[in-house]
């Protein structure tokens, strides 16, 4: 007889794809409404990426000093995701989705008191507002759609949701670099120029001021939709509790018994950290390599969000017909070297390598995100937070790269760190996600 403390490992093998309806339709009006909560927190995300390069002319900081937009950012996801399963552990899906909402909104109103004093602290504090409500449309939109219909079908249906957020994150970039970037980029004796002259600050003053407008209607946007979500019913059977000790003792510990779970954090940690840094440097690899204007840099970012929405579309279809996990592993691995090609190759070859990466990157979130969550039953919630919580590498490897493009002078250098990412990612497709729970035998 077995001992009691021993235990065994279940691999699951890939599963036939299924083809049926996406979502029940009984389902269709919530489902409607929460995938387009997946359009809206993609704006904030990748405004982020313009953000960076205005702060670092309207504030004149480092690489490194404006990669902390993204620790401001990310920084939120992580300290709000579990108080926000919690929140929806209690009240249900309906009541963390608004709560997010209203948080979401109150930071974008928060950028005008920060235009008004200028300070960039109070900037990096608003971000951190908006992304704790970010937190908790995460924590609860990804799970609400898994689970909204055939366990078997999770995946292809969290991509089809998952790919209106990349439609937000090309809005986010097509309406910075048209609202916030000026396309007045100084030259040293220009600068002398003003600074003699008196005008420097005004300068820098307007530059500043230019963010402000975009975040206004934004938030304007964000309210609206808090009421419209008040207003609309949910499934009964979505907003039922969950145990609230699951964060303590045994029951907290046991969530540690589900490898595809731990690898799945580990994964999403390393990819929101490839992505992130990818297009946050973006524009800088842009005007370092090949020389073209920041607006020439916004506009091929928004080309390669383009790129990543076409990715999630198609691999929501894919996924009607190939193993979810192998198709992200076979994209892993065509990432791993188009990046290698960006660090080698710096110029055009290495840029449009780079640009190709988001449509490979596309299908790596929401399947990282629904395999991690398999089989977990009433542990999904919280589980589902530890995923979200995962997001702080792009507070963590954003900075990293930033400080290994000022030590070798070099950006190209510094995409080695997704590149080192893309296969953590490539692991978890083809073995950690095949891992199931880990029982007493």
């Amino acid at each position: 007889m077995a001992s009691l403390n021993a235990r065994t490992v279940v691999h699951t093998s890939d599963k036939t794809p299924v083809n049926e309806k996406l979502v029940p339709r009984d389902f269709v009006a919530p489902f409607i409404l929460v995938t387009a909560l997946f359009f809206l927190w993609g704006v904030p995300a990748n405004l982020n990426d313009i953000l960076i390069r205005q702060f670092m002319k309207s504030f004149e900081i480092t690489r490194f000093e404006a990669g902390m937009v993204q620790s401001a950012y990310y920084l939120g996801y992580f300290l709000f995701s579990v108080p926000a399963a919690l929140v929806m552990g209690r009240f249900g899906y309906k009541v963390g989705l608004i709560l997010g909402l209203v948080l979401y909104g109150t930071g974008t109103i928060l950028f005008w008191p920060a235009a008004i004093v200028a300070k960039y602290g109070v900037f990096l504090f608003a971000l951190f507002v908006i992304a704790s409500g970010l937190a908790f449309l995460e924590t609860g939109a990804n799970p609400f759609i898994a689970q909204l219909g055939n366990p078997d079908g999770s995946e292809r249906r969290l991509n089809f949701s998952q790919a209106f957020n990349p439609l937000g994150a090309i809005s986010g970039v097509l309406v910075g670099t048209a609202f916030i970037f000026s396309g007045v980029e100084l030259k040293p004796a220009q600068v002398h120029a003003m600074k003699v002259a008196h005008q420097y600050e005004s300068y820098l003053r307007h530059e500043t001021m230019r963010v402000l407008a975009p975040y206004m209607v934004l938030g304007c946007v964000v309210f609206l939709c808090a009421l419209l979500l008040a207003r609309t019913r949910f499934p009964t059977n979505s907003d039922r509790t969950v145990e609230t000790s699951i964060a303590g003792g045994r029951r907290f510990r046991g969530l540690f018994l589900y490898p595809n779970f731990v690898w799945g954090v580990l994964a999403q940690f390393f990819y929101v950290g490839a992505q992130v840094g990818t297009w946050s440097y973006f524009i800088q690899y842009v005007q370092d390599y090949v020389h073209a204007s920041e607006k020439i840099g916004g506009y091929l970012l928004t080309g390669t969000l383009v790129a990543f929405g076409i990715g999630r579309f198609s691999a929501a279809y894919l996924m009607r017909f190939f193993p979810p996990n192998r198709l992200m592993g076979i994209y892993s691995l065509a990432n791993i070297l188009l990046v290698a090609v960006g660090v080698l190759f710096p110029g055009w070859l290495g840029l449009w390598a780079l640009f190709l990466t988001s449509f490979f990157m596309s299908v790596m979130f929401p399947t990282i995100f629904a395999l991690g969550l398999k089989d977990l039953g009433p542990n999904t919630k919280i589980c589902s937070s530890f995923l979200v919580m995962a997001i702080i590498g792009g507070a963590v490897l954003t900075p990293l790269m930033g400080l290994l493009a000022e030590a070798t002078k070099s950006m190209a250098t510094a995409m080695l760190i997704p590149l080192c990412s893309y296969g953590v990612v490539a692991y978890f497709a083809f073995i950690g996600s095949k891992k199931r729970r880990m029982v007493s035998a």
